[in-house]
């Protein structure tokens, strides 16, 4: 059985408006340091029967997991 956990991410150049909305938020409450806020994705969970679990997960990705013509992604497995 292996733990696999997903980040998906937007792409560098695509606009998150969800991240300028945390940004926005938190400079009101007085955070001004805060710039360049981006908001992604964690999913996890566990994986049995696969001979590759990392191979799988980017299968996942690829075709559910992540819209790979914005969103990047990266696996972690253990």
């Amino acid at each position: 059985m292996a733990k696999v956990k997903i980040h998906v991410f937007l792409k560098p150049g695509v606009l998150d408006v969800q991240g300028k909305a945390v940004e926005g938020a938190l400079q009101g409450l007085g955070w001004s340091g805060v710039s360049n806020a981006r908001v992604g994705k964690l999913i996890e969970f566990d994986l049995a029967g696969a001979e590759d679990p990392q191979g799988e997960a980017k299968k996942m990705c690829e075709q559910l997991l992540a819209n790979t013509v914005i969103e990047s992604y990266r696996i972690e497995t253990a």
